[in-house]
């Protein structure tokens, strides 16, 4: 009789078909930067076994011969010249595709679009100073939109975001109903945290391309974050039927339906966003927050431990995992979570939860401790943010009669 494991195929894959379907879909819609990323992170995963993505990458590299053999015939030719550079930094080969811009800007100095290849180069290997200048100098020579949102782009990566814009409203005088330069500065306020800004821009491009799904998105998640679902699920439906599959289009409609408390639909929609998107952290993310408030905890911890494989640098999974782990019972591993959370960002809410963890578990030393802490920087933060959240102000009361009981 054969076993389970022999009846059906194992998690490892069945997550392999999935990057196989999402490589095959990049790779016909000649997305080839996403390509090769998740070709690069499949190969890692499966430790150099991954068989249809060796075949897509050796597409690419039959392909890379083919152009240096036509520019060995024709060494004049620039156009086989950008191409091999082209090839070469798809392929993650950075130094060797700088140099090929470097060897074809003797034939044409003055090509802006060679010297945007060489900062593209240079912003692949992040090296963003240098990327900066040769965006700046491609520019200087011939001013083009996708250089512009290049160099805002080199700019958001060092966390610039006012240079970001800044670059960007240029590019508004050099193509004014440009959506995407639009839709860029959108989504730079929205990362600023003025969303007023944002949604002016976001409205303009808007009015320009009706269907541009980027602009549809952000505005609907605008939407969505001043707690109006019903609006923001009309917007993604507009957006659904332009992108049926995107992953952040699933994950957004979940939060809605989690904000109206539809946890059902919600975990539908986040399942078919995972399923879109499995290397999406915030898709997991949320599914953690779901099973969390939902009061499945083995569950909230499963995708939280999938969030923080993905990404390991954001503070507030931790903190939720310490909660799941808690939950649990199992109180160490929920103390190691909560560390984690502190020594990314030393967030007074991660205090106070640990605070309240420890107390929970009849550990009053610790628990003042952390309470103490907690209420050295509740103490100077600004009135706003000391009663922005009811339920912090009950929670700090409370443990404090706690606290002072024993």
């Amino acid at each position: 009789m054969a076993t389970d494991a022999e009846q059906l195929p194992s998690r490892h894959s069945r997550q392999h078909h999935k990057s196989n379907f999402l490589i095959h879909q990049l790779f016909l819609r000649q997305d080839l930067d996403e390509c090769l990323s998740l070709i690069e992170a499949s190969l890692a995963d499966s430790q150099g076994s991954a068989e249809y993505a060796l075949y897509i990458k050796g597409q690419l590299s039959q392909s890379l011969q083919l152009f240096q053999q036509a520019a060995a015939v024709s060494p004049n030719n620039l156009t086989y010249h950008k191409q091999v550079g082209r090839t070469l930094l798809l392929l993650g080969s950075f130094e060797a595709a700088v140099q090929v811009f470097e060897e074809a800007t003797q034939l044409a100095p003055r090509d802006w679009e060679l010297w945007h290849n060489k900062g593209a180069c240079y912003m692949a290997a992040k090296k963003y100073d240098w990327a900066a200048d040769f965006f700046v100098k491609a520019n200087s020579i011939e001013q083009h939109d996708s250089t512009f949102l290049q160099l805002g782009k080199v700019y958001a990566l060092q966390a610039d975001y006012q240079a970001a814009v800044k670059v960007c409203l240029e590019a508004l005088v050099f193509c004014p109903d440009n959506a995407e330069v639009l839709t860029t500065i959108g989504l730079l306020y929205l990362r600023m945290g003025e969303s007023l800004k944002a949604f002016d821009f976001l409205g303009n491009s808007l009015s320009n391309d009706p269907r541009n799904v980027k602009s549809i998105l952000a505005a609907a998640s605008v939407i969505q974050d001043h707690h109006d679902m019903d609006v923001a699920l009309v917007k993604y439906r507009v957006a659904a039927v332009q992108t049926p599959n995107s992953p952040q289009l699933w994950n957004n409609i979940g939060m809605c339906f989690f904000g109206k408390q539809k946890h059902v639909a919600a975990i539908s929609c986040l399942k078919k966003a995972s399923y879109l998107g499995p290397f999406e952290w915030i898709v997991s993310y949320n599914l953690g927050l779901l099973h969390l408030a939902t009061g499945q905890y083995a569950s909230a911890f499963h995708h939280f431990s999938s969030s923080i494989n993905i990404k390991s640098d954001f503070a507030h999974t931790y903190m939720y995992l310490a909660v799941a782990l808690a939950k649990l019972d199992d109180v160490d591993n929920a103390s190691a979570a909560y560390e984690k959370a502190i020594e990314l960002d030393d967030d007074m809410m991660f205090r106070l939860n640990y605070a309240i963890t420890l107390s929970n578990y009849d550990e009053p030393d610790l628990a003042q401790e952390q309470f103490d802490k907690f209420e050295r920087i509740f103490s100077i933060a600004g009135r706003d943010t000391q009663t922005a959240d009811a339920n912090v102000v009950q929670q700090r009361q409370l443990l404090l009669q706690i606290l002072n009981s024993r």
